[in-house]
C-alpha cells in the first residue's frame, strides 16, 4: 500500500502549481528544481504531475533540471556536437531507437564507473583505466557504426604492449586523444 504523497511504486508525488511551484506531497512543502535535482542525485524516484489537469509531466521537469544545469555557467558536460546530433535524431527513422539506446549507454557507463571503483579499491594488478577505455572505445565505435548508415568504423592498428605503470599511463593518454579526434570528426 503506498503511503501519503506517494505512487504505488514507491515514488513521491510532486504537484507542478500554474504559478510554477513544486509541492512535495510527501513532506507538505514547496520545492525548488534544485532540491528535485538532488533527489535525483540521491537516487529517491518522484513523479512530477500537473495539479491542475494530473497530467505527469517529470519528463519535461527533467529537461528542465538539464536545461538550467548545462546554462548555470558551470561546466557544461553535454558537447555541442552530442547536442546536434541529438537534435538531428528527432524526425528520424532511428528516432524510436534512440531512448533505449541512450538508456543502455548511460547504464554500461555507470557499471564501468563501478567496476573502476572497485577495482582502485582492490588494488587490482592489471590496469583499470586501460580496460575501461579499451571498452568505451569499443562501444563508442559500435554506437557510430549503428547510427551513421554507411559509416565503417576503421579497425585501430594494434599497438604494441605498454610495460609498467608510465607505459600505461601512455598509451591510455593515446587512445584518449584518438577518441578525442573521432568526437571532433563526428561532430563535424
Amino acid at each position: 500500500m503506498a503511503r501519503r504523497g506517494e505512487t504505488a511504486d514507491g515514488a513521491t508525488i510532486i504537484k507542478k502549481y500554474a504559478n510554477r511551484r513544486l509541492y512535495n506531497t510527501a513532506s507538505s512543502s514547496y520545492i525548488t528544481l534544485d532540491d528535485l535535482s538532488k533527489m535525483t542525485r540521491e537516487g529517491i524516484e518522484f513523479k512530477v504531475l500537473d495539479a491542475k489537469s494530473g497530467d505527469e509531466i517529470t519528463h519535461a521537469i527533467l529537461t528542465q533540471i538539464i536545461m538550467e544545469e548545462e546554462s548555470s555557467g558551470g561546466e557544461q558536460m553535454l558537447p555541442l556536437s552530442f547536442l546536434r546530433q541529438l537534435i538531428s535524431m528527432y524526425g528520424n527513422s532511428m528516432q524510436s531507437m534512440m531512448p533505449a539506446y541512450l538508456e543502455a549507454m548511460m547504464s554500461n557507463f555507470r557499471e564501468n564507473q563501478s567496476k573502476l571503483q572497485e577495482a582502485l579499491h582492490a588494488r587490482a594488478g592489471s590496469n583499470p583505466f586501460a580496460k575501461m577505455a579499451e571498452t568505451n572505445l569499443a562501444m563508442m565505435r559500435a554506437a557510430t557504426d549503428a547510427l551513421i548508415p554507411g559509416r565503417t568504423a576503421a579497425k585501430p592498428a594494434p599497438r604494441p604492449a605498454a610495460s609498467g605503470p608510465s607505459g600505461e599511463l601512455a598509451e591510455l593518454r593515446a587512445q584518449m586523444a584518438a577518441m578525442q579526434k573521432k568526437l571532433d570528426e563526428l561532430g563535424k
